[in-house]
């Protein structure tokens, strides 16, 4: 888009400054100066493309600041922690708060507010934002004429529904009469400059910054980058142990991964969850380099900072070479000239199950030739992003250390051998004394609870025992005389009974109450962990009933699922409930936090 100088308020010299500078704005960028200018009616408004939803703020002469975040691994509650404490250094009065403690009867009465929310499994809300969202989208929802909000969403992008959760609160909000204070914005994995940019915005449009100031994001970028170890800065741990857990003869691999924290001032709790950042297979990286006929030398900038590195390197420790996603084919189709690319991003079923467990290798590959340099090519890819995986073991019963649970993924698929990137980086290359670069994810989402006379139940197949093993570990250090009971699951009883000696050491010195276990393939017909809980279903209501914390590790899609289904049948059965009251039984503890889960 040009500026003319014809009919408009700029002389020549302005006009082609505006012109130069125009075309090298970012999105955010753009929509940041027009919602400064909206105000003003401003022509260089018009220009940029000034969104309608960008209109004045009502109100925000009041320093009262309301902050609701949804959070299934912690992420979101991270941000609007560090929010606050920005919005607070310049002198706001700020309320932060899960969605799942918040009145939402008291929307009503807020004036600002910031919501900053994940989206989980298909397009879902995580659980302690389902009752808000549910009451938001509902008929009691309330008119919020009065409000201003924003909404900042997390996500994935290589996930159909990238960033839903957020998209379908910014939406109500809107239609409840609500007014934007800045634009939403949808951040995927690597979402820490973008969140920054989003919260300069919003102090910006609360009336904070001044006019012209383009020192603010990096204010507030500089102030979310924190000075101990953390995800953007993380703490390079020794490898202590790397052994397989599973017997001879087994299907899976399953590694148990211990690590010294020592010198990092790194702490965690029980559920809390460990980043790593991984490198890709060096194999995957050398086809990729021999098929586009790159020097593998060649440097590239792998960042806004200027960071230069070799280009093989720069795709092994730094870009993500194994997930697709459209947004990423969208983008690399312009590099390509094979029209059978665009085809396949235009037929949405095609490239739905094309981009099911395929990876950069196979686009390369198939739709060649590329008319790119190295360094054009890589700037479209994200970065490497961290693997979160729960914490199985202690702090309390083992100083300096994490113990970590990581089931090796290998598998065939559309003629290659396929590895996940983060358990075969494990699995094959972390030995004793080697390091790895890791961070501590805090999850006050999944906690055992505070009362150590409270019974605990425990849902965990396969990996999903990790977290339990540092609950109970936990327990037995404080002496809790709360009961508990384990539900375990795996495919043989021989060779894939996880940590099974601790197990049974717990049982034999009362830390733990009950265990059952189920292996799917030692029976004729597969018995799994929901068919357990069934078998057991009138007690297990009556550790419901007597108050006990449950809580679920593992498989969403279907072991999680399956899980839950099994519960509205054991409280609908047990409890002489409707379907519709059992439910309610299940939400209700939910909301009282007794129902959690560590799902992925």
């Amino acid at each position: 888009m040009q500026l003319q100088v014809i009919n408009s308020p700029f002389n020549q010299e302005q006009a082609e400054l505006l012109n130069r500078l125009l075309p090298t704005f970012t999105e955010s960028q753009k929509v940041w100066l027009s919602g400064y200018l909206a105000g003003a009616a401003s022509p260089l408004a018009s220009v940029l493309g000034t969104p309608s939803q960008q209109a004045a703020p009502k109100g925000t002469t009041t320093k009262e600041v309301t902050i609701l975040y949804g959070s299934q691994t912690g992420n979101a509650q991270g941000l609007a922690k560090k929010a606050s404490k920005t919005l607070e250094g310049k002198g706001f009065q700020v309320t932060v708060s899960s969605m799942n403690d918040f009145k939402p009867n008291n929307l009503k009465k807020v004036n600002n507010l910031l919501i900053l929310v994940s989206t989980h499994g298909e397009g879902d809300p995580p659980d302690n934002a389902l009752t808000f969202h549910e009451f938001v989208h509902g008929k009691r929802a309330p008119k919020l004429n009065e409000l201003n909000f924003s909404v900042l969403s997390l996500g994935d992008s290589s996930y159909e529904f990238f960033c839903q959760t957020g998209k379908e609160f910014d939406a109500r909000f809107e239609e409840l009469g609500g007014t934007r204070l800045y634009p939403r914005f949808d951040c995927d994995l690597d979402y820490d400059e973008p969140a920054a940019e989003w919260l300069a915005g919003v102090i910006s449009s609360l009336g904070e910054a001044k006019a012209g100031d383009s020192a603010l994001t990096q204010a507030v970028t500089t102030q979310t980058v924190e000075t101990t170890y953390s995800r953007t800065n993380p703490f390079k741990a020794e490898v202590l142990e790397n052994m397989n857990l599973n017997g001879r003869g087994s299907n899976k691999e399953t590694r148990h991964l211990e690590l010294s924290l020592e010198g990092s001032g790194l702490s965690f709790q029980p559920g809390d969850s460990l980043g790593i950042y991984p490198e890709n297979d060096h194999t995957l990286v050398d086809l990729l380099l021999e098929e586009l006929e790159w020097n593998p030398k060649e440097s590239v900038t792998i960042n806004k900072q200027g960071e230069v590195r070799a280009l093989r390197d720069a795709l092994i420790t730094y870009y993500e070479i194994t997930t697709l996603s459209k947004p990423l084919l969208e983008k690399i189709s312009n590099l390509s000239e094979n029209d059978g690319l665009k085809e396949l991003i235009n037929n949405g079923e095609k490239l739905k199950s094309y981009l099911e467990g395929r990876d950069l290798l196979d686009v390369v590959r198939e739709f060649g030739p590329w008319n790119s340099s190295p360094q054009e090519f890589v700037s479209l890819l994200r970065k490497i992003p961290a693997r979160l995986y729960s914490i199985a073991s202690s702090l309390t019963a083992n100083p300096d250390e994490v113990h970590l649970t990581i089931g090796a993924v290998r598998y065939h698929a559309h003629g290659r051998d396929r590895k996940g990137v983060c358990s075969i980086f494990a699995a094959d290359h972390l030995q004793s004394g080697d390091s790895v670069p890791i961070y501590i994810q805090h999850n006050e989402n999944f906690k055992l609870p505070a009362n150590p006379e409270t019974p605990i139940i425990m849902v965990g197949p396969g990996t999903g025992v990790a977290p339990f093993r540092s609950f109970m570990q936990e327990r037995e250090e404080q002496g809790a005389e709360g009961k508990s009971w384990m539900f375990f699951g795996d495919q043989h009883f021989v060779t894939d009974f996880l940590y099974q000696t601790e197990w049974q050491k717990w049982l034999k010195n009362g830390a733990l109450t009950k265990m059952d276990v189920a292996f799917s393939r030692d029976t004729a017909e597969k018995v799994y962990v929901q068919h357990r809980m069934l078998e057991k279903s009138k007690e297990l209501f009556a550790w419901l009933e007597e108050g006990a914390h449950l809580y679920i590790c593992g498989d969403e899609k279907h072991m999680a699922h399956d899980v839950h289904q099994t519960l509205i049948q054991i409280i609908e059965t047990e409890g002489s409930m409707s379907r519709e009251d059992a439910e309610a039984y299940l939400t209700d503890m939910l909301q009282q936090k007794r129902y959690q889960r560590d799902v992925y």
